[in-house]
């Protein structure tokens, strides 16, 4: 029926599995509790991601027809990019924190680009919705990473005792 969707799904799903498991790997060679929270809170947030996206599956593949609602119905909000408090991220390790958010940001990108086109193969306009959802949700991930990273560049040219401007 929907056999280019089931496959794009399905993808999708170990794509986010793949990135809670990244945070919390990240997670656990953080320093600080505020780090290793955050971390988590991002895995946890691909963990839902690849739920939903369960859920999606489930639908098409009993072939039924996708209802956004029915999949968000729980009350499920874009998070804001407030979401993280950042403040508590550690500083002691500038490098592997710098090095986390850069990978970070490739990976929210790499999700975006795969939505997107997932988006355009799309034989459903309801689906084609819930792709625009995750759309929105990666993009408040990669803004929260640039945030992040241009900080912690920042941070780290001041304590190297130079600066590229």
């Amino acid at each position: 029926m929907y056999n280019e969707e089931i496959a794009i799904i399905s993808q999708a799903i170990l794509n986010e599995v793949e990135g809670s498991e990244f945070y919390k790997l990240a997670s656990a060679r953080a320093v600080s509790e505020g780090t290793k929270e955050a971390l988590m809170q991002l895995s946890n947030e691909e963990m839902q991601h690849a739920d939903y996206l369960k859920k999606l599956w489930k639908y098409i593949t009993g072939g039924g027809e996708f209802s956004l609602d029915s999949v968000l119905e729980s009350g499920i909000l874009i998070p804001s990019p407030e979401i993280y408090k950042w403040g508590k991220v550690g500083k002691e390790s500038l490098e592997t924190a710098m090095s986390v958010y850069s990978i970070g940001m490739q990976m929210e990108k790499d999700s975006i680009k795969f939505y997107e086109n997932a988006k355009l193969k799309s034989l459903s306009l309801p689906v084609a919705k819930f792709f625009d959802l995750l759309i929105k949700w990666e993009y408040v991930h990669l803004e929260q990473f640039e945030n992040q990273y241009k900080m912690l560049t920042e941070e780290w040219w001041a304590e190297q005792g130079y600066a590229p401007f």
